[in-house]
C-alpha cells in the first residue's frame, strides 16, 4: 500500500489527518454522573454485529474487546488488507470491579457503558481507567512541511492485522486503476458526499447523529488529487468514479478509461 497525497490544510487530530472537528483519538473514556464509564473505540470497517467483548472474570476490571473488517466487493480488499482489531479498556483502580457492559456498535464505533460497584474505599471518588491517556491525540502545524504531517499520523493501536493508518490506497488488478479508503468513524453513508471535479475528488461526511454521550459531532474533509490516480496527460472526469461508504469506511473506485473493470456503487 502507498499513502494517499493530502490536501494541505489544518489537522485537527493526528489519529486521523482528515478530522477537522470533534473528539479526538481511537479511544475516548469518560466518567459519568451515575459513575459509570462511558467508552467509545473507533473500529473502522466492523459491521455492526462484528464485535466481541468480554469482561475479565478473574479480577473484572477490564473489557477485552475485538473485530474484523468485512472483505468487501468488487475487488476493494484483499485478505491481506482485511483489518483485525483487539483492545482492552476498564478500571485502573483497586478499589471498583466491573458488574456489567451495555456495549452497541454502530457505524465503525463501538461504544459501551461499563458498570462498576466500589467494593473498598467507599468514602473516595474513583476518578482512574485504562488506558490512562485516551482522547489526547494531537494537533499538527499547518506550518511544517506536508511529509512531516504524514510522519505525525498515529497508527491505530487495536489493529493486529492490516494498515493501521486512515487512510490506504491499492491498485486494482488487469489495470483497473485505484481503490482509495478513508476511516470516517461514526459517520453513516447517508452523511457522506463525494464530489469530483477535474483537479481531485473532494469528500466531506459529517455524523449528524450525536450519542448522548458525545461531546460533539466529528468532521471529516479530505481530497484524492488528479496526479495521484490519473496517467499523465489523462484527464479524471474521464475515469469512471464510483463510491460507497459502510461501517465507517469511505471506498472511492477510480477505473481509467477502456478498462475491463466497470465500477457499480
Amino acid at each position: 500500500m502507498s499513502r494517499v497525497p493530502f490536501i494541505p490544510g489544518r489537522i485537527h487530530a493526528t489519529n486521523n489527518l482528515y478530522q477537522r472537528y470533534g473528539p479526538k483519538g481511537f479511544m475516548e473514556i469518560k466518567i459519568l454522573e451515575n459513575d459509570n464509564l462511558y467508552v467509545r473505540v473507533d473500529l473502522p470497517g466492523v459491521p455492526d454485529d462484528g464485535v466481541r467483548h468480554r469482561v475479565d472474570s478473574v479480577r473484572q476490571k477490564v473489557v477485552f474487546f475485538s473485530g474484523e473488517e468485512t472483505l468487501g466487493g468488487d475487488g476493494d480488499k484483499v485478505d491481506d488488507d482485511v483489518r483485525q482489531y483487539s483492545g482492552t479498556a476498564g478500571l485502573g483502580c483497586d478499589c471498583c470491579e466491573i458488574t456489567g457492559v451495555d456495549a452497541k456498535m454502530k457505524d465503525g464505533v463501538l461504544r459501551m457503558i461499563v458498570s462498576r460497584v466500589k467494593v473498598k474505599d467507599h468514602d473516595n471518588k474513583c476518578t482512574l481507567f485504562l488506558p490512562p491517556n485516551t482522547g489526547k491525540s494531537g494537533s499538527y502545524n499547518t506550518d511544517e512541511p506536508l511529509f512531516k504531517m504524514f510522519k505525525a499520523a498515529e497508527p491505530n493501536p487495536f489493529v493486529v492485522k492490516g494498515c493501521k493508518l486512515s487512510t490506504s490506497r491499492r491498485r486494482r488488478g488487469d489495470g483497473g486503476g485505484f481503490c482509495v479508503s478513508f476511516d470516517l468513524p461514526g459517520v453513516c453513508s447517508d452523511d457522506i458526499l463525494v464530489l469530483p471535479n477535474e483537479n481531485e475528488v473532494k469528500f466531506y461526511g459529517e455524523n449528524k447523529e450525536v450519542y448522548e454521550h458525545d461531546d460533539s459531532c466529528r468532521i471529516f474533509m479530505g481530497a484524492i488529487t488528479r496526479s495521484s490516480v490519473c496517467a499523465p496527460g489523462v484527464p479524471l472526469l474521464s475515469h469512471d468514479i464510483a463510491w460507497h461508504a459502510e461501517f465507517g469506511v469511505l471506498t472511492v473506485r477510480i477505473t481509467p478509461p477502456g478498462s475491463s473493470n466497470t465500477n457499480r456503487e
